[in-house]
């Protein structure tokens, strides 16, 4: 049993639903269905320096990233033909009309870092690089790398 006590006892439920009501308006608002998508510059591509297919690498490694005929800028920073890095790790390609996921598996690098350090445990894994706008969305064509496979050791 709930006992309501105090000023807003006999409020209290109406206000909670206003609340509930502003936040979901508010997060209707600003959620949107689909990203719209950023262009990417003409001839634009996203590539590793390191380490190279088929490198064996130790559990603990730096990825160097490059990138031509487009700028590197934080996440949140709006500038044409600028974005930031995401590294892909173990999994397939993300929907390149959504923004990209943050977790174990994808890697926002949204300080406009090219480089990282990554460690993983023994054995075979994947890498490849996707570009992302101030939003986390690809580009539009998208700037990513081809998939390396690594051996750690």
């Amino acid at each position: 049993m709930i006992v309501r006590r105090g000023p807003f006892a006999k409020a209290g439920s109406s206000i909670i639903r206003m609340v509930g009501l502003a936040l979901a308006l508010t997060a209707l608002h600003i959620a949107p269905t689909r990203a719209e998508s950023t262009s990417s510059a003409p001839g634009a591509l996203v590539y590793f320096h390191s380490p190279l297919d088929g490198a064996r690498v130790p559990q603990r490694f730096t990825v160097k990233i490059g990138l031509k005929e487009m700028g590197v800028a934080p996440a949140g920073v709006v500038k044409e033909f600028t974005g930031h890095h995401h590294l892909l790790v173990d999994t397939d390609m993300v929907p390149l009309d959504q923004p990209i996921p943050s977790d174990y598996n994808h890697i926002h690098l949204g300080n406009g870092q090219t480089e990282t350090v990554l460690t993983l445990p023994a054995g075979t894994h994947t890498l490849q690089l996707l570009l992302g706008d101030h939003l986390h969305v690809p580009h539009k064509p998208p700037v990513m790398s081809k998939k390396i496979t690594i051996y750690v050791r």
